[in-house]
C-alpha cells in the first residue's frame, strides 16, 4: 500500500482533535438542558465534568502503555467508533444516574485520541517539521472551542442536549472514516519506557511545571464549568446569547494560541506563562464587577486569550526543559489539565449548592494566584546566582 501524502493525514487528525474537543466540551455547553431534562440541580449535572476529567486524567498515562503496540490508523479509528457509540448511548439515558456512567466510558476515547494523534503525526512527516506538524493537529483543540463548543450549545439550547449529544456522534462516525482512508498503516511509535516516566516523576522542576498546569486548571474550572447556568441565572441569557459567548471566548482562545506559538521564543516559555496566567486572573478579578452580558464580554476577552495559550505554553516549557523526557512530561501535563477541571468542577458545584456562588470567581482567582507563585519560583529556582 502506497502512503498517502501527509498533509491529508494531518487534516483528517485535526478533524478528529475537532470532534474529541467538541464531545468533551458539550457538557458544559448544555449544562442548562441537561440539567432541566434531568430533573437534577445544575450543581449535580456539573459532576458529569468532574468524573469524566478523572477517567481522562488516569487514561491518558495508563492507556497509552496498553495501546502502545498498535497500529495507529486502526487505534484511531476504532477510538472515533467508540465515541460516537458512546454519545449515541448518552443520548438515550432516561436518568443522570445512567447518563454518569455511560459518559465515563465514552471519554475513554479523548484520553487515547489526543495524545496519540500528537505521537501519529510526528511521524508522518521528516524530524525537522515534526513541530509544526503536532502543533497544527493541535488546533482542532481550539476549533472546537471557536466553533463546536457555540454549535452545541446553540443545538442544545434549541433542540435538547440529546440532539447535541447525537451530532457529536456522527461526526465521530465521519471523522473515523477520514482517518482510516488517509493514515497510511504500519504507524507505530515507540512505548514510554519505565526510566522515562521516573525521571520525570523525581524532578522537582518538572512536577512542579505540572502543579501549576492543575492548579491552573482548578481556578478555571469553578467558574468555567458552571458559565451557562450563572449566564442564565444572572444575566437572563437565552441560548444564542450563551451561544455568542462561547464564540466569542473561543475566537479569543484561537488568537491568544496563535500570538503565543507566534512570540514564545522570543520571550520564553516561563515568561510566556506568567502573562497567560495573568490575563486569567485579571477577568477572575474583575468578574464581579460585570454588571451586563456587555460589561461581561468583555470581561471573559483577557480569559480567552490566555486560557487556552497557557496550557501550550506549559507544553513548550517542559519541552525546552527537558526534550528527552518530553513524551513522559507532557503525558502528565495532560493529567495535570484534568485534574483540574475535576478539582475544579467538583469545588464549584460544592459552591454553586451551597448558595456560594458568588464565591466562585474569588475562590479560582485565589488558586490562579497560587499557580502565578509556583509557576515564578521554579523560574527563579533555575537562574544562576
Amino acid at each position: 500500500m502506497s502512503r498517502p501524502a501527509p498533509r491529508g493525514a494531518l487534516w483528517a487528525l485535526l478533524a478528529g482533535n475537532f470532534v474529541i474537543g467538541t464531545g468533551v466540551m458539550v457538557v458544559p455547553g448544555t449544562l442548562n438542558e441537561i440539567s432541566v431534562s434531568l430533573s437534577v440541580a445544575v450543581a449535580t449535572a456539573g459532576q458529569l465534568i468532574t468524573a469524566a476529567a478523572i477517567v481522562m486524567c488516569l487514561g491518558a498515562p495508563l492507556l497509552a502503555a496498553v495501546v502502545a503496540g498498535w497500529d495507529r490508523r486502526q487505534l484511531l479509528a476504532l477510538t472515533l467508533l467508540w465515541y460516537a457509540t458512546g454519545h449515541a448511548i448518552c443520548a438515550l439515558m432516561p436518568s443522570f444516574g445512567a447518563l454518569l456512567p455511560v459518559r465515563m466510558l465514552t471519554v475513554i476515547a479523548p484520553a487515547i485520541f489526543t495524545p496519540q494523534a500528537a505521537a501519529c503525526a510526528g511521524l508522518l512527516v521528516p524530524p525537522e517539521h515534526r513541530g509544526r506538524a503536532v502543533t497544527f493537529v493541535f488546533l482542532g483543540w481550539s476549533m472546537a472551542s471557536v466553533l463546536g463548543l457555540p454549535i452545541g450549545a446553540l443545538i442544545g439550547g434549541h433542540l435538547g442536549w440529546r440532539m447535541a449529544f447525537i451530532a457529536i456522534a456522527m461526526l465521530s462516525v465521519v471523522s473515523a472514516a477520514s482517518i482510516w482512508l488517509t493514515l497510511p498503516t504500519g504507524i507505530r511509535p515507540a512505548a514510554l519506557t519505565a526510566a522515562a516516566w521516573s525521571r520525570v516523576l523525581r524532578s522537582p522542576v518538572l512536577m512542579g511545571i505540572v502543579s501549576v498546569t492543575a492548579l491552573q486548571g482548578s481556578g478555571q474550572f469553578v467558574l468555567f464549568s458552571y458559565f451557562g447556568p450563572i449566564l442564565k441565572q444572572s444575566f437572563g441569557a437565552d441560548a444564542n446569547t450563551l451561544s455568542l459567548m462561547w464564540a466569542l471566548f473561543g475566537a479569543f482562545g484561537l488568537i491568544g494560541n496563535m500570538v503565543v506559538s507566534r512570540y514564545i521564543d522570543r520571550i520564553g516559555a516561563g515568561r510566556m506563562v506568567l502573562l497567560t496566567s495573568s490575563l486569567i486572573a485579571l477577568s477572575l478579578f474583575v468578574w464581579p464587577f460585570a454588571s451586563t452580558l456587555a460589561w461581561l464580554a468583555v470581561v471573559i476577552v483577557p480569559w480567552g486569550l490566555g486560557c487556552f495559550a497557557t496550557n501550550s505554553a506549559q507544553q513548550a516549557r517542559l519541552v525546552g526543559l527537558a526534550p528527552a523526557l518530553a513524551p513522559g512530561s507532557v503525558a502528565l501535563n495532560s493529567s495535570g489539565i484534568y485534574i483540574g477541571q475535576a478539582v475544579g468542577a467538583g469545588l464549584g458545584g460544592w459552591l454553586l449548592a451551597n448558595d456560594a456562588a458568588p464565591w466562585m470567581s474569588r475562590v479560582g482567582l485565589a488558586l490562579l494566584l497560587v499557580a502565578i507563585g509556583l509557576s515564578v519560583a521554579i523560574d527563579r529556582s533555575r537562574r544562576p546566582a
